[in-house]
């Protein structure tokens, strides 16, 4: 970021400070995720929003290979107590936080202290994508789906756990209304659109789907709906649990991606003559992310917990393989209703809430565009449960196999750079290494409260 560049963002800011401070906000919190799939952050006051702008916050690069439980490992870019970088406020998504009085928020981009762009920094990888795909004339609409386990503070309390009525049952919704009414409210006031809000399957379980957005944006958006959901869940004593299971053998939380790919407004996934529909430039999209999904598998259900939620037979999407309205297939296709041009979408469904959304939206995209690029074309649809068919690719089973599947992945490696390939690396074998032993309630207790 050069200094022109940051003499705007300064003037911006200080008209930004002065509606916040009207507005009786003190204080902003800039978050980045790291290659864990943990938000870190470090809070401004409102007066000096302008000089964060201007010159940045610091920080260091070594959170880049930090482990969910806060120890770290080094790759050969990253690690020790060396270097600094500077976090710069995105300001075109500053918003006041709806649940966390006198607050607001906005996403940061990381830079080197002489202005380069940091080349460890997921969201400007995740922009990157975006605008190789703009070169080729495509856009990508996305949106996450966020599902948490909501459990008492105090412990299950009278009457059992929250949330414990029949799966997708009223009685759930009816049980916790005030709080998922003041859940719905935070987000609107932070002009966040809601598509749904519904118990899920899991006792204590809850689902809500946002409005998609470019895939910068969409990430963004994941990071303040889980933020939002974590602190009205406080407010009303509960804790919001986002790892991929809370306890084993359970349907766990998934966070699957929706993508919609479109060249001008014309959404590519229908209107073809290609497979139910979509275009043979969707087709090639998507045959690309469907050849990648086992690499991308360590970034989209990166924890060793995550191979405790990717069982077949649970929706979970455990094998690569894709199919028309298919919730078990890694890749779910959903045409929409005949006269609704814009609802065909494919859902990527094996990814979950330990994810790093930028990583998730920037590799997806790279995997659909390297698709295009080879002229692929999609297998033949799967209908059913593959786990009763036969010859379904399932997806790695474990997280060293899903690693070795990263770390063969040429198209992943070019798109990301070596210093963000390693760094996700080293972080993948360091939890490897980290649970390496631990039995499933230890390894879920580790992990469901940590994202």
């Amino acid at each position: 970021m050069q200094r022109p560049e940051r003499e705007r963002a300064e003037s911006a800011a200080r008209q930004e400070a002065a509606q916040l401070t009207a507005l009786g906000v003190q204080a902003v919190a800039l978050t980045w995720v790291d290659n864990a799939g943990i938000t870190r952050v470090k809070a401004v006051p409102t007066a000096r929003l302008a000089h964060a702008a201007r010159w940045g916050v610091g920080m260091s690069p070594v959170f880049d290979v930090y482990l969910t439980d806060d120890s770290s490992v080094t790759s050969p870019y990253t690690g020790g107590p060396d270097g600094d970088l500077r976090l710069f406020p995105d300001l075109g998504r500053l918003t006041v936080l709806g649940a966390r009085r006198g607050w607001a928020w906005a996403p940061a981009d990381r830079f080197e202290q002489d202005g380069r762009p940091y080349a460890g920094c997921q969201r400007g990888f995740a922009r990157r994508m975006a605008a190789r795909a703009a070169e080729r004339g495509l856009r990508l609409r996305m949106g996450f789906e966020t599902e948490w386990v909501v459990a008492r503070r105090d412990g299950s309390g009278p009457g059992g756990p929250p949330g414990a009525g029949p799966a997708y049952g009223m009685a759930r919704l009816v049980e916790l209304s005030d709080y998922l009414r003041d859940v719905l409210d935070a987000l609107t006031a932070q002009r966040v659109e809601v598509l749904q809000l519904h118990p899920e399957y899991t006792p204590g379980q809850f689902e809500v789907s946002v409005a998609p957005a470019d895939p910068v944006g969409a990430a963004d958006l994941a990071v303040l709906v889980r933020e939002t959901v974590r602190a009205v869940s406080l407010a009303h004593g509960l804790d919001a649990l986002f790892g991929p299971v809370v306890a084993p053998d359970t349907v766990g939380n998934g966070a699957h991606l929706h993508l919609s790919l479109l060249r001008g407004e014309r959404n590519l996934c229908r209107g073809g003559d290609g497979p139910c529909g979509m275009t043979a430039e969707c087709a090639a999209f998507l045959a690309g992310v469907l050849r990648e999904l086992p690499a991308l598998l360590a970034l989209g259900a990166p924890s060793p917990a995550s191979h405790l939620r990717l069982r077949p037979s649970r929706w979970a999407g455990a094998y690569a393989c894709w199919g028309p309205e298919n919730r078990e297939a890694a890749l779910r296709f959903i045409p929409g209703p005949p006269d609704a041009e814009d609802q065909a979408n494919a859902e990527v469904k094996c990814f979950d809430g330990a994810a790093n959304p930028y990583l998730v939206t920037g590799a997806v995209l790279a995997a659909g565009l390297a698709g295009i690029a080879a002229g692929g074309t999609l297998p033949p649809p799967v209908a059913g449960d593959p786990a009763h068919g036969v010859g379904h690719e399932r997806l790695p089973d474990s997280p060293a196999a899903a690693l070795d599947r990263f770390v063969r992945s040429a198209v992943l490696r070019e798109a990301l750079g070596d210093p963000l390939f390693e760094a996700v690396a080293a972080v993948r074998r360091g939890e490897i290494e980290r649970y390496e032993g631990a039995t499933a309630e230890e390894l879920a207790a580790a992990t469901r409260g940590r994202y």
